[in-house]
């Protein structure tokens, strides 16, 4: 009894040790363009797209967990890998639509800073600025442990939409009818809405930054099964509150007729009809959801390139060691910050830009990376098995044939 309790333990401080890339990676997905999808599916449609995290759950997990072994197997980065397997030419092709579809994601992430700016009374020009520099620093002053330690912090001020959905007094018996029997709704809204909320769950930085940061975090192979509760309990977690964005939304938007655009348009709606706790709530965690990401974004862009053209990398690393890998990320800031303060630009182009350019990329990654966890010689015995690969190969081809609807209807669904 004793030795199966000093068990217990000493599993959990391992999984403690290992815990932060599938935590961490999962987390930032809900960032201002995932917040803001849910608060329209909820506003829009209600509970009615509740029962599609099931299915999310299982895909996240799914890709996220490939990434985390081959990380393990081979002790190298998605993009070192890219290289490695298949040549110089076809890593580049795929970091230049990274860089492209990254950098206008991060753009999309201090627009939502501005946008909490102006729901907490703080003017843009001096919250934009002093995040960026903030996210800048944290970087490049501290190491990987610390770093980490400051994401997972962010992790928790998630909750922020649990308390705020609370507030709202939802029906739970409800909302567990609607999870469990999903009802379409066969209009071309729904359908984009739908495709929307599956799209932002996956996205291909997110395979370059889960992979490079357990690469760096150093995970053994011992510790492959903690790794493995890592990624699940990321997925669940990030689809959780993903889920009470939207009950927040159903339960007062919805219920009331009101139709919104952005995140910033729920928070404000919110204020008449669950009152001012809600509204700061669901402000304060836009603003924890952009500043998160605006951290992560960059930094996956930086490990990906870095990776890819054989360049030193790594937050472990001072800027004098890898002086490529910082600059990419000091620019991807600056240029973001700075683009957000101009007057004249148009955010919402730019932001349907990068979905698009992920939209394009997002299949290319995921058969690349079914291909090497399939490869004996590289995996070994962390070769996919006929489970693993039946399960990840149904949610490739259902994720391609979203992203090539998504791009149909970027293109033609206006005409």
């Amino acid at each position: 009894m004793i030795e199966r309790i000093k068990n217990t333990w000493r599993g959990v401080f391992l999984f403690l040790a290992v815990m932060g890339p599938g935590m961490i990676t999962a987390s930032v997905d809900n960032d201002a363009g995932g917040i803001t999808t849910y608060s329209v599916a909820g506003a829009h449609f209600g509970y009615s797209m509740l029962w599609s995290f099931i299915p999310i759950i299982i895909a996240l997990i799914v890709v996220q967990e490939m990434c985390a072994r081959m990380a393990i197997a081979t002790g190298k980065g998605l993009s070192d890998l890219i290289r490695e397997q298949f040549g110089v030419k076809c890593t580049v092709y795929s970091m230049l639509v990274l860089i492209y579809a990254n950098l206008f994601t991060t753009i999309s992430e201090f627009a939502g800073i501005a946008a909490s700016a102006d729901l907490l009374g703080i003017s843009k020009f001096i919250l934009v600025p002093v995040s960026a520099l903030a996210v800048w620093l944290l970087i490049v002053r501290w190491d990987y442990k610390i770093v980490e330690k400051v994401f997972l912090f962010f992790c928790l001020f998630y909750v922020a939409y649990i308390f705020a959905a609370f507030q709202t007094k939802p029906d739970w018996s409800h909302i567990f009818k609607e999870a469990i029997a999903p009802k379409i709704a066969w209009s071309k809204e729904y359908i984009l809405l739908l495709v929307g909320v599956v799209g932002t769950t996956i996205t291909p930085w997110m395979q370059f930054y889960q992979q490079a940061s357990v690469v760096e975090k150093g995970v053994k192979p011992t510790e492959y099964k903690y790794a493995r509760i890592d990624v699940i309990t990321g997925a669940f977690v990030v689809n959780i509150v993903a889920v009470f964005i939207i009950i927040v939304c159903a339960n007062t938007l919805f219920q009331n007729g009101v139709r919104i655009d952005t995140a910033k348009d729920a928070a404000l709606a919110l204020r008449p009809l669950a009152g001012n706790y809600s509204f700061y709530l669901f402000a304060l965690g836009l603003l924890n959801a952009s500043l998160f990401a605006a951290s992560i974004v960059p930094l996956s862009t930086a490990y990906s390139v870095c990776e890819g053209l054989g360049w030193e990398v790594g937050v472990n690393k001072k800027f004098s060691e890898a002086p490529q890998f910082y600059t990419l990320y000091t620019a991807t800031i600056v240029i973001a910050a700075g683009l957000v303060l101009l007057p004249r630009v148009k955010l919402v182009p730019v932001m349907l830009g990068a979905q698009v350019n992920n939209g394009i990329l997002l299949p290319f990654v995921l058969i690349l990376m079914m291909r090497m966890a399939n490869n004996k010689r590289l995996m070994g015995k962390y070769v996919n098995s006929k489970a693993q690969n039946f399960i990840a190969v149904s949610t490739i081809v259902l994720l391609i044939g979203l992203s090539v609807f998504l791009l149909i209807s970027y293109f033609f669904g206006n005409k």
